[in-house]
């Protein structure tokens, strides 16, 4: 290879290397770097001779007082776009490369999200970055969103002081409408949605679900501590999991005229005990699925009896799971890890074995993203990611032909 040739090379390796340590962060203010997503900063570096705004904005040639390393320049600017690009299959959420931040104030990019990764593993799903359409209704810390398939309505809840506590989207992401009322410190939320009748469960840890206002371990009248999730079957029956870091450890369940049918509620190791229950979901198959927290584990029961019918722990060495769900044709458990800011995408076992628990793919978001609690959209599929790091709610769609059951847009 010649000088000329040699140099164009070098060129282009330049501008992905730029590229890459760009979307990763590692690059200071004064050197080559954009910001990630905040279009109320606007940014300008410098790259290879050419001046760069922020994402969305023109980019031109500056005045450079060597016009003969054009086509070098262009080169850059190749190998910079070529990296750039791969963000639409490697989505995922920056922190501010602020030093000087602190873990409790970091401050996360949103909207667009790079990741940049060599590992062989299929791509599933892929980030919407579009979803929703008006983010900065997000005023508040996002715990928790629950999917009415049936109305196509999204319900998202936060918390914080003198915002709405509810909003509603549509699954397209339009903003429809918001409350504040009725609601205190939300947790969890359920949409439970029937041709004649549509509702939406709230698990409140400030308002006390039960007896309002009064904590307890009380059953008789029923009370409740801190409950984090509950889920609403299509028979009207209730599950609740009781004891988000509160009095209670214990999973209940309850007619839709709120008798208690079987209830499991000791703090423990064993099976059918608890540390910190924090999410629950019921199959197509009967079985109810609980993300036992503190306890690094998913136990599953007999939605009928209550009788344990086993547990996973093999996927849970790192972090326990706080939330789970399964997808529309429920040959997959979707699972967050929260302090992990992972999402994993788990084969669902078979009817009459629970056997220990395969993961198929991952969703690796950045660190303090923190994903607290999901939902999946029965209709298409979607995955819904309520963030707390983050302080919004995420969609995820399935990737064109790996879930040919689901018919999503």
């Amino acid at each position: 290879m010649g000088r000329p040739g040699r140099r164009w090379l070098l060129c282009c390796i330049t501008g992905f290397a730029f590229a890459f340590l760009w979307l990763t962060g590692e690059l200071s203010s004064e050197d080559v770097s954009v910001g990630c997503v905040d279009s109320t900063v606007e940014r300008r570096r410098r790259c290879c001779g050419v001046e760069v705004a922020g994402l969305g904005s023109r980019t031109g040639l500056s005045q450079n007082p060597h016009p003969g390393r054009t086509a070098d320049v262009l080169l850059c600017l190749f190998g910079f776009k070529s990296l750039y690009m791969m963000h639409r299959r490697f989505p995922v959420f920056f922190l501010s490369p602020d030093p000087t931040t602190s873990p409790d104030n970091l401050q996360v990019l949103r909207k667009f999200a790079f990741q940049v990764s060599w590992t062989t593993e299929e791509i599933l799903y892929r980030l919407d970055v579009g979803w929703p359409n008006r983010p900065e209704y997000f005023t508040g810390t996002t715990f928790c969103v629950a999917i009415d398939s049936l109305s196509g309505l999204v319900y998202v809840a936060q918390r914080g002081d003198n915002i709405p506590k509810v909003l509603v989207f549509t699954e397209d992401g339009y903003f429809l409408r918001s409350w504040n009322y009725t609601v205190d410190t939300p947790h969890g939320i359920f949409a439970a949605s029937t041709l004649h009748e549509q509702s939406v469960w709230i698990t409140d840890v400030g308002s006390v679900l039960g007896t309002p206002g009064k904590k307890g371990t009380g059953l008789t009248p029923l009370q409740f501590d801190n409950p984090a999730e509950l889920y609403v079957a299509d028979t009207g029956d209730i599950y609740i999991v009781d004891g988000d870091g509160g009095l209670n450890n214990r999973l209940i369940k309850l007619s839709q005229d709120f008798m208690i049918l079987w209830l499991h509620g000791e703090r423990g190791t064993g099976p059918a005990k608890f540390n910190i229950p924090h999410s629950v979901t019921v199959d197509s198959s009967g079985r109810v699925w609980i993300a036992d927290r503190g306890n690094k584990r998913i136990q599953v029961f007999d939605k009928d009896t209550g009788e344990w019918l086993g547990a996973w722990t093999n996927c849970f060495t790192e972090e326990g799971p706080s939330s789970v769900r399964f997808t529309p044709d429920g040959k997959y458990v979707i699972v967050a890890q929260l302090n992990l800011s992972r999402v994993l995408l788990v084969a669902a076992p078979p009817v009459g074995s629970i056997g220990n628990c395969s993961v198929i793919n991952t969703i690796q978001l950045a660190d303090q993203v923190l994903p607290h609690l999901l939902d999946v959209s029965g209709k298409t599929g979607a995955i819904y990611v309520a963030e707390i790091g983050a302080k919004q709610v995420q969609k995820y769609v399935p990737v064109e032909g790996y879930f040919p059951s689901f018919t999503h847009s």
